[in-house]
């Protein structure tokens, strides 16, 4: 086997095509390959694509586009193209006339058969697969890099919502839940490779396990994972609204390691757009599982995501999503412009919003969330926080940075041995985005 060959791998969008880069990352590393950040030195680059929102698509097209004048350079550079821009129907053919220099295409069906495609084009040629639907016996996935210290961890796949805006549904297929032991010792092997936090994935992962008899849920999940030793957090993402039980919020008010923090995606105040979005709840419940958080966990964090311009978006729509807003107070929102997305039931939808409408409710969405923002981390001044200590701050070298149990990226202090270690931070100031703190001995 051929050593000291470099990989660059990019990955865009959500946590789980990070996961799924980290996956093709480890294949790699199998075949002799070392992982590296410098592209004008990389023998194979491999991009996982995202295809949730047009400018996810524009921006990927444009990175392939550079990658083209890399190769011309570097004739034996390897270029691999994978995800969910691959798998959507009809996309290979269109994808392999617009960039005829990439080497490998790959749906998200069949990552785990990357090193098989390598081998491939590595004997000369071309190579392109996309499986239609999943094999589920092929979903295992490999270990994240000994020493890291926070992994996702996949616990399920696919999606079974079909939101009408959302293409998830149709390049991940349907939800398949992988079995708790599995996730138990895939957790436990990390923790063994030094890992401490886990966050785990899945597109709706309050409907983990639907499909099993006897029954057993996120929660009994959630549970089993709180016991692993020397783990010190868990996290998830995401959760769907429709599916967030009174079991699992009290599940995580009764936890040790388990983050009080819940991305809790609202979409649209409105149950008009809420129902156009077949999202199949109201806001009136959306707010009573959110008060249901409240009342168990005071502190808890939540975040959100927002679509602005849906199709039939109405001023008395978006302003009820204003209002939700200043209701729930979000620690943050990801907020995005409607896009199309083809194949998807909103893409057909009459009353389409003008793009300049659209831009203007944005602008007004992000300022409102800012003010809140820093109200919520205002709020935090003077409290002392655990933190789990990351690294070094990316913007002061002399500081360290880690994040509190509901997410909140704090700055402080300290020296570096106690990197990987749970530290308690008072909070003296507070940013739109950012805590600064001390640790406080207690």
């Amino acid at each position: 086997m051929e050593k000291n060959k470099k990989v660059v791998t990019l990955a865009y969008g959500c946590q789980m095509s990070e996961r799924d880069a980290e996956t093709l990352t480890d294949i790699t590393r199998q075949k002799g390959y070392t992982s590296s950040d410098e592209l004008e030195n990389a023998d194979l680059v491999i991009i996982n694509t995202c295809c949730v929102r047009e400018s996810a698509e524009n921006k990927i097209m444009g990175k392939i586009g550079e990658l083209k004048k890399l190769k011309e350079r570097n004739p034996n550079l390897k270029i691999a193209i994978s995800g969910c821009m691959v798998q959507q129907p009809g996309a290979l053919e269109r994808l392999q006339k617009r960039a005829p220099h990439v080497d490998i295409w790959a749906g998200t069906h069949n990552l785990h058969n990357f090193s098989a495609l390598l081998q491939q084009v590595d004997q000369g040629g071309k190579a392109a697969e996309v499986w239609q639907e999943p094999n589920i016996t092929e979903e295992s996935t490999p270990l994240a890099e000994k020493g890291k210290l926070k992994a996702n961890v996949n616990i399920m796949y696919g999606c079974d919502n079909f939101c009408s805006y959302c293409i998830v549904p149709h390049v991940r297929g349907r939800e398949r839940s992988r079995k708790p032991e599995e996730i138990i010792q895939e957790i436990e092997d990390l923790v063994k490779r030094g890992c401490r936090e886990v966050t785990l994935l899945g597109q709706n992962v309050n409907s983990y396990g639907k499909e099993f008899s006897p029954a057993y849920d996120f929660a009994d999940l959630l549970q089993k994972v709180d016991q692993i030793p020397l783990l010190l957090r868990v996290r998830f993402i995401t959760s769907h609204p429709k599916d967030l039980s009174d079991k699992l919020i009290n599940t995580i008010a009764e936890g040790q390691k388990l983050c009080e923090h819940f991305h809790l995606p609202i979409q649209s105040g409105s149950n008009f757009i809420l129902q156009r979005m077949n999202r199949k709840y109201t806001r009136e419940y959306y707010l009573s599982r959110v008060r249901k958080i409240r009342e168990l966990l005071p502190h808890a964090s939540l975040t959100t995501d927002i679509i602005v311009g849906f199709p039939g978006e109405s001023d008395e729509d978006f302003e009820q999503t204003l209002a939700i807003m200043d209701t729930v107070h979000y620690g943050q929102a990801f907020t995005f412009m409607y896009s199309k997305r083809s194949g998807t039931p909103a893409a057909e939808m009459n009353s389409q919003i003008p793009l300049d409408v659209k831009k203007r409710r944005l602008q007004r969405l992000m300022s409102v969330q800012n003010q809140n923002s820093l109200k919520w981390r205002q709020s935090m001044i003077g409290k002392i926080y655990e933190v789990l200590v990351e690294g070094l701050s990316r913007t002061n070298s002399e500081r360290l940075t880690g994040r509190t149990r509901g997410n909140e990226l704090v700055v402080f202090s300290g020296d570096s041995e106690i990197i990987g270690s749970l530290v308690n931070v008072r909070i003296h100031e507070a940013g739109s985005w950012t805590l600064v703190g001390d640790i406080e001995n207690l």
